[in-house]
C-alpha cells in the first residue's frame, strides 16, 4: 500500500475517532437529547453502516462477533454517552484514551509481560497525570462523568483485547454492533421516561454511529496493514489532541492549565511505554 494512501487513511481515521467525542458533546451541549437515545441511535446507525460496508465488500455473508464482545461494546458506548453529559470533549477523550491504554497495559502485566526502565517511568508519568487531572479543584472534571468515562475506557480496552485474533476485524465489529442493538434497546426502554430528542441530537447520533464509528473503523482497518504495530499505537495519541482542539474551536470549550499538563503527562507517558515496546 502506497505510503501516501496509508497516511491519508490514517489521518481520516484519527479525525473520525476524535469526531465521536465532538459529536456526542455537541448533542448534549444544549441539553436537548438524552444519553440513552443517543447511545441507541449511534449503535443502530453504526450497525447499519458496517453491515452495508461488509455486504458491499464481501457480498452475502453471515455476521461475525459474539455476545460478550457486544456487551463490552455496548458498555463502552453507554458509559461514553452518559459521561459526556458533564465532561468537555477534551477531558472526555483524554480520560477515555488513558483508561483504554491502562487497561491493555494492565492486562499485559497480569499476563506476565514485564516493564523495562523507560516503560516503568512512562507508566508512572501517565498515572500521575491521570491522578493530577482528577484531583479536587476548580478545574477538576465532575467525578461522576470522569468515573463513567474511565469505565467506558476499561470496556473499550476489554473489547479491543477480545478482538485480537478474532478474525476479520471489520466483520467482527459489524456483528458486534448488530448484537449491541439489543442491549441499547433495553437501555432506552428502561429509561423511556427520560426520552428527549431534537433534530441536532439525532443528526449527531447518526453521524457518530454511521460516519465516525462505522466508516471510521472501516478506514482504520484499511490503513492498519500498511502501519507497523508501534506506529499504529502511537498515532492514536493524536485523538485526544484533535478532540481538544475541536472542542475549543467548534464548541467554545475553555482550555485549562490542568488539562494541558495532564495531557502532556498522560500522552507522553503512554508514548514512552509504547515506543519502548
Amino acid at each position: 500500500m502506497a505510503k501516501r494512501r496509508v497516511f491519508i487513511l490514517t489521518v481520516l481515521a484519527m479525525l473520525a475517532f476524535a469526531g465521536n467525542s465532538l459529536l456526542c458533546r455537541a448533542a448534549f451541549h444544549a441539553g436537548r437529547t438524552d444519553a440513552a437515545s443517543f447511545t441507541t441511535i449511534r449503535i443502530v446507525a453504526g450497525a447499519l453502516a458496517l453491515w452495508l460496508i461488509v455486504r458491499m465488500r464481501d457480498g452475502k455473508t453471515a455476521p461475525a462477533g459474539n455476545w460478550p464482545s457486544a456487551l463490552a461494546l455496548f458498555a463502552y458506548a453507554a458509559a461514553f454517552s452518559f459521561a459526556y453529559l458533564s465532561l468537555s470533549a477534551a477531558t472526555g477523550a483524554l480520560l477515555l484514551f488513558g483508561a483504554v491504554q491502562a487497561t491493555m497495559i494492565g492486562v499485559g502485566l497480569w499476563r506476565g509481560e514485564g516493564l523495562r526502565g523507560w516503560q516503568t517511568v512512562g507508566l508512572a508519568l501517565a498515572l500521575g497525570g491521570l491522578i493530577g487531572l482528577l484531583l479536587p479543584g476548580l478545574s477538576a472534571p465532575p467525578l461522576q462523568g470522569a468515573a463513567l468515562m474511565l469505565a467506558a475506557g476499561v470496556a473499550w480496552g476489554i473489547y479491543s483485547l477480545r478482538g485480537k485474533g478474532a478474525g476479520d476485524p471489520l466483520r467482527v465489529t459489524a456483528g458486534n454492533f448488530l448484537r449491541a442493538v439489543a442491549f441499547a434497546a433495553l437501555l432506552s426502554l428502561a429509561l423511556a421516561s427520560r426520552l428527549s430528542l431534537d433534530g441536532v441530537g439525532v443528526a449527531c447520533a447518526i453521524a457518530s454511529g454511521a460516519l465516525t464509528s462505522g466508516v471510521g473503523y472501516a478506514i482504520w482497518y484499511t490503513a492498519l496493514p500498511g502501519l507497523k504495530a508501534t506506529s499504529a499505537a502511537t498515532v492514536q495519541l493524536s485523538v485526544p489532541i484533535i478532540a481538544a482542539v475541536g472542542g475549543i474551536v467548534l464548541l467554545g470549550e475553555p482550555p485549562t492549565l490542568r488539562l494541558l499538563l495532564a495531557s502532556v503527562a498522560i500522552l507522553g507517558g503512554i508514548a514512552m511505554v509504547i515506543r519502548s515496546r
